[in-house]
């Protein structure tokens, strides 16, 4: 697919004081998966939708992703055995409601995206050909194009929403609040001061891996849909948990971060020390293997390990391969300099099972949500499941919400404040002070850091007062068994509070 289809494909709207406040009855933020998949579920069930995207489509931070769909497809899987490894890996913090829902409807869900034109990996046998990843006890990783996951599933998605008259697409243009009144959230306000009115609003606005020095995330990145959630009184939740790949590129160029996907450790690549040994299972939940690479590092003082992945065949990941080629690494003939790196938010804004935010008429989607199913450390592949599990309820819950009357836009009040710029001081802080390894000491000083998404992380994370899954506390170095099942969840103008989910 050309750029040029995109120029030519999409309806570009002027910037009037209020756009389609009338026919708009979804207004979906964030044209990642999460995003363009919630819209076309809205419009299947006859919604008018207006996307609201930062990006051109085919420009998100999903169409990076290199992981696939888990979902339990073959013979020897069940969505109880891919329930049971999600809650192992998740370190007895799982919303077991969430993930049940997440592992009954996955199979479903890729059988929905391959109906819309996605094309999947398949065998000599036009099977699915399904990829092992750390933490699964099966294969059940569905991919399409090798590592390529992302871009095919962004590609498409964007080219249907494109071509869907139900479907109002807005590019370029950056939502500074969330328009509400009389207690529910009643549309979004744009950067130029544009609004558009709806019965009900998605937040598929991506994670915040970016807020951290060493990151895998693109720059933008940086916990925007938080905050417009936080700023319009949403609850938020498990923003301590934030989840380190243990293989992202050591490199002095544009190659620093990059990640290399688990699943070719789940093809036999190993993780070598300075000795050329292993010292760690490099198929254990993603928590586990980080805080081995991490203590490696700092017991031999280098900067990082060597990824083995010579004996895999490089034709399974052909963009990783050339990626790493064009960073002066050769894979098939030396090994990989990799340490972790800041890559997934499992906390964001709090939601119930239908993906309703604690603000009627509000949803999120996709990484900026919290649902609770990845509890402190997620399972590898997971989130992007979760982007179609959810998207789909978000959708089919959004298109009930009852119209309120036509509200103009000065009667409304649109939450939110445009937070200052992030500094490089305040990435450096996270890195340092809630990496990996934290303590009351260095979250203290951050609980004054000018980004508040930065104040709200260390806030939480000083609230949970012990090490489990990605929180590891160096002054709380053993998981509370009180605090299992418990949320830190905060909100506008209070403290922090230790919550269980049902």
């Amino acid at each position: 697919m050309g750029e040029e289809y995109w120029s030519a494909g999409h309806r570009r709207v002027p910037y009037p004081a209020q756009v389609n406040s009338d026919a708009t009855q979804v207004c979906v933020v964030g044209a990642g998966a999460a995003g363009l998949y919630a819209a076309l579920s809205a419009t299947r069930l006859g919604a008018r939708v207006t996307l609201v995207s930062a990006t051109p489509l085919a420009g998100s931070s999903s169409y990076w992703a290199q992981g696939g769909l888990a979902a339990a497809l073959s013979a020897e899987d069940s969505p109880g055995l891919h329930l049971r490894d999600t809650v192992a890996a998740g370190r007895g913090m799982v919303r077991l409601s969430a993930a049940k829902i997440l592992c009954d409807e996955a199979p479903a869900a890729v059988e929905d995206l391959a109906s819309l034109g996605v094309r999947f990996d398949a065998d000599r046998r036009g099977r699915l050909a399904l990829g092992l990843e750390g933490g699964h006890s099966v294969r059940r990783i569905v991919h399409a194009g090798g590592a390529a996951t992302g871009r095919r599933l962004i590609r498409q998605l964007s080219a249907l929403a494109a071509q869907d008259d139900r479907v109002e697409v807005l590019e370029g243009r950056r939502v500074t609040g969330i328009l509400s009144a009389e207690g529910r959230a009643t549309g979004v306000r744009l950067e130029d001061g544009a609004g558009i009115t709806s019965a009900a609003v998605i937040l598929a606005t991506g994670g915040a891996a970016a807020l951290w020095a060493r990151t895998t995330n693109p720059p933008g990145a940086i916990g925007g849909g938080l905050l417009l959630a936080y700023h319009a009184c949403a609850a938020l939740a498990d923003l301590e948990m934030m989840q380190f790949h243990p293989t992202a590129v050591v490199a002095p160029d544009g190659a620093d971060g990059f990640l290399v996907t688990e699943a070719v450790r789940g093809e036999g690549a190993r993780l070598l020390d300075a000795a050329g040994q292993r010292f760690v299972d490099e198929l254990a939940p993603r928590d586990e293997v980080a805080r081995a690479v991490a203590q490696q590092l700092t017991t031999s003082g280098a900067t990082s390990v060597g990824l083995d992945m010579r004996d895999v065949d490089p034709a399974l990941f052909p963009n990783v391969v050339a990626a790493l080629k064009r960073a002066g690494i050769d894979p098939e003939h030396e090994l990989i300099p990799v340490a972790p790196a800041a890559h997934y938010m499992m906390g964001g804004i709090a939601t119930d099972l239908e993906a309703r935010a604690t603000l009627h008429g509000l949803y999120a989607v996709g990484e900026c949500s919290c649902t609770g199913l990845h509890g402190a450390n997620r399972l590898a592949s997971n989130s992007l499941t979760e982007c179609f599990v959810f998207g789909a309820r978000a959708a089919a819950s959004a298109v009930q919400e009852p119209a309120s009357d036509r509200v103009l836009l000065d009667e409304v009040q649109a939450r939110g404040t445009r937070p200052p710029a992030l500094a490089q001081e305040s990435r450096a802080g996270l890195w340092r002070h809630c990496g990996i390894e934290r303590d009351a000491e260095g979250l203290g000083e951050l609980t004054s850091d000018p980004y508040p998404l930065v104040q709200l992380i260390a806030r939480s994370a000083l609230a949970r007062r012990e090490s489990r899954g990605a929180h590891q506390r160096r002054d709380f170095p053993q998981i509370d068994p009180a605090l299992e099942g418990q949320h830190v969840t905060v909100r506008a103008g209070g403290k922090p509070s230790l919550e269980a989910w049902a």
